[in-house]
């Protein structure tokens, strides 16, 4: 059995990774399986099994992500949440988040799930256009987008997100205003806009449309769409997300701010007492030893982990973070290098420095990650 010592008992993040699906999207290179639902309920139980070694680990947020966690249903959602706190300590919970599909998100479910304590919902819109939809392979329609939000909205959830996608085969500007107006017409407070890749192994990448936009227009759409939110009322906090004030993802935040949290799951990824593991991409032998399925598992050095502090923090775009803070945290033996670093990627115009406190400029949003590598020195 894992020992914990206290640092690591007030662990703030706990991710649940549901790998349940109806169909894979063109797109999705996440761990996933399409019609595997007889396995739901051991599944469950195997969660549990491979949670008792960290019993009586503390948590901030909840997120139950996937694959289709709105699968679940609602008595299974509801068996969930109570046994999760039976072997955690979940009562300073601040947010508890499950992510839903539209054709999915049904009333009865989101009702279990508020009920069972969660309190804050993501819905898979993707876009209103039900030919951007088909050609990517998602199996809802816009219409039941609609009601999805209709759904969350009534059934009082107060913070809801939503996920859009920039650059789908044939859109255009026109598409993506639709998608993004009726997506914020419902009271959401939160939208993520991711722009699409081409993820190696997935169909789209193998097979790519001619009617896909390329990335000067994949960057145009995504500049106007965040245009339309400013105006809207959402600020534009990190690099694929907008929130409305006060209303950004906690959880998320806690990654990009270098916090420990423990996944659970096929997949699922940990950041406990300086340690990183990841579990394998294997259902069948998770369902077998859910506690030995540990792979990938490395110890980051001081210097390793500014260097990756300071990379998460740049994606978070009015926030940045101040290296002073960093080599109080790290010791100034761990963060020289890095300081060096950044002030080589402030003179040439790529890092915004003031005083102390670096961010990402504007224009370098969507074409970061050659800045990102150099700041943890790749």
């Amino acid at each position: 059995m894992t020992t914990l010592n206290s640092a690591s008992r007030d662990a703030r993040g706990l991710y649940i990774h549901i790998p349940f699906c109806v169909k894979k999207c063109a797109y999705c290179d996440f761990y996933s399986l399409p019609g595997r639902s007889n396995l739901i309920s051991p599944y469950i139980d195997a969660l549990f099994t491979e949670a008792l070694p960290y019993r009586g680990l503390r948590f901030k947020t909840l997120y139950i992500g996937g694959g289709t966690p709105s699968l679940l249903g609602a008595e299974v959602i509801t068996k969930l949440l109570n046994g999760l706190r039976d072997i955690f300590d979940l009562s300073n919970l601040v947010e508890a988040t499950i992510e839903v599909n539209p054709e999915s998100a049904t009333m009865a479910f989101l009702a279990a799930a508020k009920k069972s304590g969660i309190n804050r919902v993501s819905i898979g819109v993707q876009s209103l256009s039900e030919a951007e939809l088909k050609s990517v392979g998602r199996v809802h329609s816009a219409e039941q987008s609609l009601f999805a939000l209709a759904h969350a909205d009534a059934t009082g959830f107060n913070e809801i997100s939503a996920d859009v996608i920039v650059g789908l085969p044939g859109q255009s500007w026109g598409s993506l205003a639709k998608t993004l107006r009726f997506s914020t017409r419902f009271d959401v407070k939160h939208l993520s806009l991711y722009c699409l890749s081409l993820e190696h192994g997935t169909p789209l990448a193998e097979n790519p449309p001619s009617n896909l936009p390329d990335d000067d227009m994949q960057a145009e759409l995504f500049e106007k769409a965040c245009q339309i939110l400013s105006k809207s009322g959402f600020e534009h906090y990190e690099i694929s997300n907008f929130a409305r004030p006060g209303h950004e993802s906690k959880h998320n935040l806690n990654y990009w701010r270098g916090g420990e949290y423990l996944g659970l799951g096929p997949s699922a990824a940990s950041h406990l007492k300086g340690k990183r593991f990841k579990n394998k991409n294997d259902l069948c032998a998770y369902l077998v030893n859910p506690a030995g399925q540990i792979e990938d598992e490395e110890t980051l050095s001081a210097r390793e982990k500014a260097g990756e502090e300071a990379m998460l923090r740049l994606r978070l775009l009015n926030e940045g973070f101040d290296i002073k803070e960093l080599s109080d945290k790290f010791e100034e033996k761990n963060t020289k290098a890095l300081a060096e670093r950044l002030r080589k990627l402030a003179a040439e115009g790529l890092l915004i420095n003031e005083d102390s406190k670096y961010q990402l400029p504007p224009g370098y949003v969507l074409t970061c990650n050659p800045i990102l590598a150099r700041v943890i020195g790749e």
